[in-house]
């Protein structure tokens, strides 16, 4: 792939993963990447050799210097990410000749109570709500392993510089803050929202379960393990059909979503038996001829052998070894059609950025959204035939006001946008759609590979329209190969990943983490290609890019990826346990469930957990000294930790935990995050008016240009709000 950052510099001043992973980006885009933080391998994944090997993938591409090295000559620098290193590298800045600007890139940002605490990936699984609905019913909630949260950060952190950085630099912002804390919340700002408003206090529905979604599970099959997803009732209907109990799809009691949730140990009862007199191809294969979410479910190790993704070059070598990690999710073709236009406006660094969302859904319009927080003119394209299904997938029976317009999850990653009415199976709304993209410098969508091509409006035809454009299609598995055809949601994307094999007890079933991991990962992604793109257009041109949401997960299971391959046998499951830290724990408090997570990350960590817990004998005691003496102690040491907080509030153990240098944080719901003072006092949360619904909360965009965040400019669009507006500057038809 061509070098679209090529050009810029930018120098890493932390050896944390965040910080590394928004390096790796750069790096794998084409910038000049510099180290000079300390890199910390043994730390960040598996112990020894797996870490060093999990170090030099997110280091790919890098050169090192020294760190009394001078900062001048660079883009950009990243610190980060406590406090005390961002300030450290704002005085060393200071002192720079034209110096670059600052990514600070903190655990939990520069205000509220929380801006002091330590951090870890687990702390911010339990805060960000992402814990507490993983897991058996009767609890503990279950952390996911590895570094979701802040590769998440460093995703964001990206996104948000590389747009800062195709400014001219003398109106370039000198400071981008993002942190991890509210980069997570990309997983639950939706959930939150809809909680507050409908008055709906989260639930823990067990292994596998989540709601609205029932089946969204993995059953064993002949010779391993499929995930299903059936969601819409016309997948119900055809699932019942290919199990041979077409019966099941008359039986009122199954007629919903929630009534299968409901009664999911009954569906299991009736499918799991049927699951297991096929072998996982043949599912899948029925599944995609009958258009039902059905994926494979491969081991992290197993990844790089499966043919679709060989083909994709979704891995390849990364340290002169055979293994093989994950490369890139996207592929990029540039037509070198160039484009001298510049960017950029009172609303943030894409202004006059015109763009043609098609997205549908989370992943496609979270990208939309993301562009037009920085300032981009996003068109939402829909239909009153086929509305964008985040406005609920049951029928409308109308109603004053429409259910249509009355979806927070919808609201949420469709702000800042115009909306238009156009029913692309015409001719009259092909001949709009094509209009619109002629006038555009960006086309997103996420439909089900081939379905723009069969509307006559494909990346060909999009590039034949408007040659010089830039063309993202995101596919669950991308556009070709012979997965492409599998009908996916996000449940679906994170079945298909390898993570399902990452988390959770050795005697579970491969589990998701989440009701829809990939959609927000993928949107995300899908926003890097285009910005990186962006900054290539004037050497490289137009580009086409072809997203695979499930390859986006590979980047969040690369440890185990590599893992899996040095040592030639599966990650062990170990739940809410650590190989790399020791304790790690949820533990029960005082409220009805309520928990706390721990997670002691080092030697001061552990010393100051002892001090708190009154046991100065265990900071004294050698045997515990060691990570591995800990770990050896580990249900003694948890039982001691749950007798002191059984007795105790979440939030306020947490606090006093965090005062000795523990890192802990209370396990939240989704429907606690809308009054989490962290994200309150950090002003994560915001409020719009919008028709219909009047004045009601938004989740602001979690980064923020010299301490302002980008303005909510616009409340989501109701169906079709403004088609005349939009089409009458251009003298289209409005009959469309």
């Amino acid at each position: 792939m061509e070098r679209p950052l090529e050009g810029l510099k930018i120098l890493e001043a932390s050896g944390e993963v965040a910080v590394r992973y928004c390096g790796r980006l750069f790096a794998q885009l084409g910038a000049d990447v510099a180290t000079a933080g300390q890199r910390g391998d043994a730390h960040i994944g598996y112990a020894g050799e797996l870490g060093r090997a999990y170090g030099r993938w997110l280091d790919q591409g890098k050169r090192e210097v020294a760190p009394e090295d001078p900062w001048s000559g660079f883009d950009l620098v990243v610190a980060g990410q406590d406090q005390p290193a961002v300030a450290a590298a704002r005085v060393r800045l200071a002192r720079a000749p034209d110096p670059p600007a600052l990514l600070a890139l903190t655990w939990f940002g520069s205000e509220g109570p929380c801006a002091g605490w330590r951090g870890t990936d687990e702390l911010i699984s339990a805060l960000a709500g992402l814990a507490y609905a993983f897991g058996p019913i009767e609890g503990p909630p279950t952390l996911a392993q590895g570094h979701g949260p802040q590769l998440t950060a460093g995703l964001v952190a990206f996104n948000a510089a590389v747009a800062a950085l195709l400014a001219p630099r003398p109106v370039r912002p000198s400071r981008i803050d993002v942190n991890v804390f509210e980069s997570a919340m990309c997983f639950t700002e939706t959930g939150a929202m809809s909680a507050r408003v409908d008055g709906v206090i989260s639930h823990r529905w067990g292994v596998n379960r989540f709601a609205p979604t029932y089946p969204g599970t993995s059953y064993r099959t002949a010779d391993g393990w499929a995930g299903v997803t059936a969601l819409i009732p016309a997948q119900w209907r055809a699932l019942a059909q290919i199990a041979g109990l077409p019966e099941l799809a008359e039986d009122p009691r199954f007629a919903t979503t929630v009534d299968r949730l409901l009664l999911a140990d009954e569906v299991d009862e009736i499918l799991a038996p049927i699951f297991l007199t096929r072998t996982t191809d043949e599912w899948v294969a029925l599944g995609a001829r009958h258009r039902v979410p059905i994926a494979p479910m491969p081991h992290p190790g197993e990844l790089p052998q499966v043919g679709h993704w060989r083909a994709r070059g979704s891995f390849a070598p990364f340290d002169g070894s055979e293994v093989l990690a994950p490369t890139l999710p996207f592929r990029m073709g540039f037509d070198h059609v160039t484009s001298a236009r510049s960017v950029a406006g009172p609303n943030g660094p894409l202004g006059g950025l015109k763009v043609v969302d098609f997205g549908m859904g989370w992943a496609g319009p979270l990208c939309g959204r993301t562009l037009a927080d920085l300032g981009a003119e996003v068109i939402k394209i829909e239909s009153e035939t086929h509305p964008d299904w985040w406005r609920g997938w049951e029928a409308d029976e109308g109603g004053d006001p429409p259910l249509i317009e009355l979806k927070h999850n919808f609201f949420c990653v469709n702000r800042n946008k115009r909306g238009v009415a156009l029913d692309l199976a015409t001719s009259d709304g092909q001949s709009a759609a094509r209009a619109l993209i002629a006038q555009a410098d960006v086309v997103i969508e996420n439909y089900a590979a081939g379905v723009m091509d069969k509307l006559g409006l494909g990346q060909a035809e999009q590039r034949r329209i408007r040659p010089g454009l830039i063309s993202v299609s995101m596919g669950a598995f991308g556009s070709d190969g012979p997965l492409s055809g599998t009908r996916a949601y996000g449940s679906t994307v994170e079945q298909a990943s390898g993570l399902p094999y990452m988390n959770g007890e050795a005697d579970w079933a491969p589990c998701l983490q989440h009701v829809a991991y990939g959609d927000p990962l993928a949107g995300l992604f899908a926003a890097a290609a285009i910005l990186a793109a962006l900054h290539g257009r004037r050497r490289l041109g137009g580009a086409e890019i072809d997203l695979a949401q499930t390859a986006c997960l590979f980047q969040f299971g690369a440890d185990a990826i590599i893992a899996e391959q040095i040592t030639g046998q599966p990650v062990p499951r170990t739940g809410n346990r650590r190989a790399r830290m020791a304790p790690v724990c949820v533990t029960p408090c005082g409220g009805d469930d309520e928990w706390l997570a721990i997670a002691v990350d080092g030697e001061a960590a552990w010393v100051g957990l002892c001090r708190a817990l009154g046991r100065r004998d265990w900071a004294a005691d050698p045997r515990l000294a060691t990570l591995a003496g800990r770990a050896a102690a580990a249900e003694a040491i948890e039982g001691e930790i749950i007798a002191w907080t059984i007795v105790r509030e979440g939030r306020a153990a947490a606090a006093e935990l965090q005062a000795f240098g523990v890192p802990a944080a209370a396990v939240q719901r989704s429907s606690d995050l809308t009054y989490d003072p962290q994200l309150v006092a950090g002003g994560f949360w915001d409020w719009m008016e919008r028709r219909y619904v009047g004045r009601h909360m938004m989740a602001a965009a979690p980064f923020a240009y010299d301490g302002r965040r980008p303005a909510l400019r616009l409340p989501a669009p109701t169906l079709g709000e403004h088609t005349a507006e939009v089409l009458g500057r251009m003298k289209v038809d409005v009959r469309a």
